[in-house]
């Protein structure tokens, strides 16, 4: 057999190759495909959604507004209750509020930096009774209820006020719910769940939170 003959056999036997490996892979998409198709046709149900994001790692709250901001994107109303970084710059804020989302903050600052327990309760139901009021009111689509995790923990609000405002709200309003060590109760009563974890954090290795990507 001559090189030539050697050479086109070989590209033939790769072509094989190739076309069997890209059959197979057309078979696993198309499967996948199926799974996917029958999961949207069964999920045809709406209604209000609870998120709760919680968990040790960054990022809970920054996709907590990323959510207000798809919200707001497309006309509806959303409106945020901030617990604890009352004190500091925020520029979700400083946007959103432009767009019209409503906010209430807290305003002590972080319970550590007041180390006053009568304060730091008054400023978080008062945060609460606004809350409250959002949780109530049809017109709102979305809430973020920033932080209140820490609220429930540090028993400045009660888990049955929260729960009761939740299980109560508008049928059709989503709440996201952002902050550490989650109430059990809350999560089970939420409809979807994230637990955010930390593999690696700047700060640990001595880089300060820096204005316009932590905050």
């Amino acid at each position: 057999m001559s090189d030539n003959e050697n050479q086109n056999e070989n590209q033939s036997q790769t072509s094989n190759i190739d076309a069997t490996k890209a059959d197979r892979h057309k078979a696993r998409q198309q499967k996948v495909k199926q799974g996917v198709d029958a999961k949207i046709a069964a999920a045809q149900d709406e209604k209000g959604i609870l998120l709760v994001l919680t968990g040790n790692g960054k990022g809970k709250s920054t996709s907590g507004f990323g959510s207000v901001a798809r919200a707001v994107g497309h006309g509806h109303k959303a409106a945020v209750v901030q617990f604890i970084k009352g004190t500091w710059a925020c520029g979700e804020r400083n946007l959103l509020e432009g767009a019209g989302v409503e906010f209430h903050v807290m305003g002590t600052g972080f319970t550590w930096e007041t180390q006053d327990k009568e304060k730091d309760t008054q400023a978080a139901m008062e945060a609460w009774i606004e809350a409250e009021k959002l949780l109530q009111d049809e017109s709102v689509n979305l809430v973020l209820l920033d932080e209140l995790t820490y609220m429930v923990s540090y028993h400045y609000i009660e888990v049955e006020r929260v729960l009761n405002a939740l299980k109560n709200r508008p049928a059709m309003q989503h709440v996201i719910i952002t902050g550490r060590a989650c109430h059990r109760e809350i999560i089970e009563l939420a409809d979807t769940v994230s637990e955010v974890q930390p593999i690696k954090h700047a700060f640990n290795d001595g880089i300060k939170a820096q204005l316009g990507f932590d905050y």
